[in-house]
């Protein structure tokens, strides 16, 4: 499963995927992987990810549109 939202609010945020693999504390390898649906991301890191964009974990997976 790829996850769009996740490239689409990384570069609405003008954040490199190493800037923002900094800020989750995962190397820039393994966030790419996350986007491009190669791995599955560990819950904790859609919860910090949504709490840095400010979205509902369900918005990252595509569940809803708010």
């Amino acid at each position: 499963m790829k996850y769009p939202r996740l490239r689409d609010l990384r570069e609405d945020h003008d954040l490199t995927q190493q800037q923002l693999g900094q800020l989750i504390n995962v190397p820039q390898r393994t966030y790419s992987y996350y986007e491009s649906g190669k791995r599955m991301i560990p819950p904790h890191v859609l919860v910090k990810l949504a709490d840095y964009y400010g979205v509902s974990v369900d918005y990252l997976l595509g569940r809803t549109e708010k």
